[in-house]
């Protein structure tokens, strides 16, 4: 029976061996060594069988002894191995044939006649053990296989996640790229929509700056006149006439100066309305921007249809605060409320009767420790199913061409996203619209 503890050894360095084939690193280390090995399990087998024959006694103890050492020493050589570590449940398999080739051999040298009397036992012994070795072997082959399955399962999804995380990779920049072409084209609609407001100011500027400019070219015709008169009576010796034109002179330079600061300021103003918004806010007189507004939006209306008349009813508090705001940003959205209160009041006009006068009321007010700007008209008024949708981006009541859809919801943003503000809307239909804005002082 002793040829188990060889075979169980021969059979143990060829699963080593079959165990390090899939690694590409291992392998080659140990390749020679075990071919080598399972060569020398051979030799020994032979030399044992020969060097046995020739014994008178312990023959068997002898085969016992060297098989069992043997398979001994490969357990614990491959068991230090940290190499063959997957391998460690076959390894501790071959324990018990081991331990039993061991005993055998000692009983055989110590108590030969009890050995031999126990011979079938310790045969049946020798088999269990070697077929315990082929039962785990089982098993761990399954678990390997199990294993193996498991890690092709495991790459597999690795490259599915892989690929998935890349697809999504892609969408994310994908993504990415159509929110910076949205926020370009957002940023070139708003550009557009201030320049068409600034385009629909053009007449009334040119109106606002038509009157300063009268004064100055008057007041300097009349100066160059005065200066003339002066001359003439410094030559006739009169200086008290001269001082008197000259204190004339004085006047009419002040006057061309405040005249010409006038039509500085509406350039200035409409600078500051056209470039891209700095969003730094500044202390504003609100009463003087709102009338400045008001003004320049019924005058550029007037240019395209002189047959179009409104009252102007403004009702601005004293002594209001200066409110911390961006100008150009709030002096976008009183335009436009503007803009739209006069086409509504000029819509009702085409209706109306003749008893009808358009009309447009602006209200300011100090309420607690924000302002308040009421811009009321007498138009058409906002239909009860629609008044919802008037601040959402590209939502106008206006045919096509005529509006962008986007001046009130830019105003929305300005006011509430932009200064902590509110704007609320009431509106009855044919009876007109009132928008009510609150600025944080």
């Amino acid at each position: 029976m002793e040829i188990f503890y060889f075979i169980a050894a021969f059979l143990l360095i060829k699963r080593l061996q079959k165990s390090l084939k899939t690694s590409f690193l291992l392998y080659p280390k140990w390749k020679t060594m075990l071919i080598t090995a399972s060569w020398l399990v051979i030799v020994i087998y032979v030399v044992t069988m020969i060097f046995a024959s020739n014994l008178t006694s312990s023959e068997d103890a002898v085969k016992d002894l060297v098989g069992s050492a043997l398979l001994f020493g490969l357990i614990y050589f491959a068991n230090k191995e940290p190499d063959f570590e997957s391998q460690r449940v076959y390894l501790y398999a071959n324990i018990p044939l081991a331990i039993v080739g061991f005993v055998t051999a000692i009983a055989e040298f110590i108590a030969p006649v009890f050995a031999s009397g126990q011979e079938n036992y310790i045969a049946l012994a020798i088999i269990a053990a070697f077929f315990w070795i082929f039962g785990r072997w089982a098993t761990t082959k399954k678990q390997s296989e199990e294993l193996r399955i498991s890690a092709e399962r495991k790459a597999e999804l690795e490259v599915l996640v892989q690929e998935r995380t890349l697809e999504l990779q892609k969408q994310k920049d994908e993504l990415q790229d159509t929110l910076q072409e949205l926020k370009t084209t957002q940023a070139q609609l708003i550009q557009s929509e201030k320049m068409a407001s600034l385009g629909e100011l053009t007449a009334g500027i040119a109106h606002e700056i038509q009157n300063p400019l009268n004064f100055v070219n008057n007041f300097s015709e009349v100066t160059a006149e005065l200066v003339d008169e002066m001359e003439l009576e410094l030559n006739k010796g009169d200086k008290e006439e001269a001082i008197a034109i000259a204190s004339d002179i004085k006047q009419n330079l002040e006057k061309i100066m405040h005249h010409g600061k006038r039509a500085d300021g509406i350039v200035k103003g409409m600078l500051q309305h056209s470039r891209a918004s700095s969003n730094v806010k500044e202390p504003t007189d609100i009463n003087k921007l709102a009338d400045e507004y008001l003004r320049l939006a019924y005058h550029g209306l007037r240019a395209k249809d002189k047959s179009f008349n409104a009252d102007l009813v403004t009702h601005f508090a004293e002594g209001l605060p200066a409110a911390n705001m961006v100008p150009q940003d709030i002096g976008r959205v009183l335009l436009n409320l503007f803009n739209n209160g006069f086409y509504a009041v000029k819509e009702k006009q085409k209706t109306a009767g003749p008893d009808y006068k358009p009309a447009i009321e602006v209200t300011t007010s100090s309420k607690g420790k924000s302002i308040e700007i009421i811009v009321k008209d007498n138009g058409v008024g906002i239909p009860d199913e629609i008044k919802e949708k008037i601040l959402q981006p590209f939502f106008t009541t206006k045919p096509t061409g005529e509006g962008t859809g986007l001046g009130l919801s830019l105003s929305y943003d300005i006011v509430v996203k932009a200064h902590s503000g509110k704007i609320d809307v009431k509106s009855k239909p044919g009876e007109g619209s009132e928008f009510k804005i609150n600025i944080p002082v």
